[in-house]
């Protein structure tokens, strides 16, 4: 009788996630934006585009179809109404420029991220990527508060912008925003350790200080609606427990600043100053917006062109529009920067592009958010009809998909696409396209029959090759 053990097989070693160059387009957000910049392309949009080609060729080397036709008809929805705005643009060079914007952020880059997602692994990384650029940003923040270096608020230095600065005002609350409602997704989840549970959850609890300090009204609209959607989601019981401690952490949090506290509890009396007393930059807000449904009046079915909302503007706009917002702080010099947009996704697209562009991109935004619920649904009954196999794991990477997908359609009403964050928006429209159209459990389907195998995006569940 041999003794002799058999030899120890390990096991093979997991390959790079092809997913890695779309956490570092997360991470360039990390660096600090120059003081005074003047927008264009930054490094993450620049890294964004290099993401699209290293995608296509990924594709051509394995010869496989890239999306499914329900993915291909979802995502390139929204190319009808820019083909028709980008024809109708005032000049050539404005038309491309819109064009390649709108490409880029709902359309190029989300499918390229959907497709270099392979699995729920992949997705968690991303996820966590958030996560990580919100604890830094929220961290330079609360720093630029506590030590009167922030962007100007009512003439104290004291709004936390992090690295964005004073000129893309809003870039520091989409990311914190981003990455709570990530964290809350992931905290709810039954897939990672409950130490990496706990973790998210704390993130989540730390990163609501920094939100307060960005006096970012649009941005607490929508991650209030959007955590409290993922909640409910999640379950009746669950949502009131974590309820509770959400709420307990933010009285601690917010309650001993003191003149902070008074000039939140100012900046959230705002929000329901319309017709009362309210300050000129929701009378500006509501301005922009009267001017764009003007434009959309002129010009109903096409709008007056990608990139013409700009030159259309004081056609439209009543004399108690401002001639721009000042901004200083955080390193930068004090400048007028000007109301280039309706500060509203909605009214923009209906502005430039007409019904037609707007029912195309709000179509592919709904079907997605459609498709991403009804993977939700059926992680929720856990079970899937015709095998009956749990899927309770896979409740963190839905609620994140839809919790992403609440935040942006609810920030929309009070924001557009501009400056660096911009590319964060695309990511997230990724992240959500391949929860909805390939990571979640399609009813009645084997794994390798479900949308978006064909692309690379190979369910956990599937046998390795």
């Amino acid at each position: 009788m041999s003794l002799a053990q058999p030899p120890t097989r390990w096991p093979a070693p997991r390959p790079l996630s092809p997913v890695l160059p779309v956490v570092a387009v997360v991470a360039l957000l990390a660096l600090p934006v120059a003081p005074g910049g003047e927008g264009g392309a930054g490094p993450a949009d620049v890294l964004s585009a290099l993401v699209v080609v290293f995608c296509g060729v990924r594709l051509l080397r394995q010869r496989r179809r890239p999306l499914t036709r329900t993915a291909a008809v979802v995502l390139g929805l929204p190319v009808v109404g820019l083909a028709l705005a980008s024809a109708g643009a005032a000049s050539t060079g404005a038309g491309l420029t819109g064009l390649g914007r709108y490409l880029q952020i709902f359309v190029l880059v989300p499918a390229a991220v959907a497709l270099l997602i392979r699995d729920r692994h992949d997705f968690r990384l991303l996820a966590w990527s958030f996560v990580g650029l919100a604890v830094w940003q929220g961290a330079v923040g609360v720093h630029q508060y506590v030590t009167a270096t922030g962007a100007s608020y009512q003439g104290r230095p004291i709004r936390a912008v992090g690295t964005f600065g004073p000129q893309d005002i809003m870039g520091m609350a989409t990311v914190v925003s981003l990455g709570l409602v990530c964290a809350v997704g992931l905290a709810l989840g039954r897939a990672c350790a409950v130490r990496q549970r706990v973790c998210a959850l704390a993130c989540a609890l730390g990163l609501l200080l920094p939100l307060a300090l960005s006096f970012s009204r649009g941005a607490w609209i929508a991650t209030a609606v959007t955590c409290v959607a993922q909640l409910v989601l999640a379950g009746l019981r669950r949502a009131l427990w974590v309820g509770a401690v959400v709420v307990s952490a933010g009285v601690v949090l917010v309650g001993g600043f003191g003149v902070g506290t008074a000039m939140l509890q100012e900046r959230i009396a705002s929000i329901t100053q319309v017709t009362d007393a309210p300050d000129q930059s929701v009378t500006d807000r509501y301005t922009l917006w009267a001017a764009a449904v003007g434009m959309w009046h002129e010009r109903p079915l096409t709008g007056v062109g990608l990139k013409g909302f700009p030159e259309y503007r004081d056609t439209h706009a009543s004399l108690a529009l401002s001639a721009g917002s000042d901004t200083e702080g955080a390193g930068a010099a004090f400048r007028k920067q000007p109301l280039l947009s309706p500060h509203n996704m909605y009214l923009l697209v209906l502005s430039e592009q007409g019904v037609i562009g707007l029912s195309a991109l709000v179509g592919s935004w709904c079907a997605l958010l459609v498709c991403a619920l009804r993977g939700l649904w059926r992680v929720r009954a856990g079970w899937t009809r015709g095998t009956g196999r749990s899927r309770g794991p896979d409740l963190d990477c839905a609620s994140v998909a839809c919790g992403l997908l609440v935040w942006q359609l609810t920030d929309f009403l009070y924001a557009d696409i501009g400056g660096p964050s911009a590319v964060l928006t695309a990511v997230c429209f990724g992240l959500a396209a391949w929860w909805a159209l390939a990571g979640s459990p399609a009813e009645g389907a084997p794994a390798g029959d479900r949308p978006g195998t064909a692309a690379g995006s190979r369910p956990e569940e599937a046998p390795a090759r």
